[in-house]
């Protein structure tokens, strides 16, 4: 059976503002994983400045829409909050 490609459609970044930085960064990922570790490379150095761009991107998104990590990560299922709204930030 032939192996089926599915086009990869880029998904947007969080915010409007972040999305150039994720195109590069995505861009450079990829050729990295393709021609570097796919075929026994480690070292992911080469798109370090590219994520650490767009990584402080995010984070500045992140805080503008008042989004919290440390909630996302908050284990809820099994405890007594697991079926409360989470409080609203201000």
């Amino acid at each position: 059976m032939p192996i089926q490609v599915v086009p990869r459609i880029p998904m947007n970044s969080i915010d409007e503002s972040c999305n150039d930085l994720k195109k590069q960064y995505d861009t450079c990922f990829m050729s990295w994983f393709k021609d570097e570790f796919m075929k026994g490379g480690t070292n992911d150095a080469k798109c370090a400045a590219y994520f650490k761009q767009y990584h402080q991107c995010i984070k500045k998104a992140m805080k503008e829409q008042h989004i919290d990590l440390k909630e996302i990560e908050r284990d809820l299922l099994g405890t007594k909050n697991e079926n409360q709204s989470s409080p609203k930030n201000s």
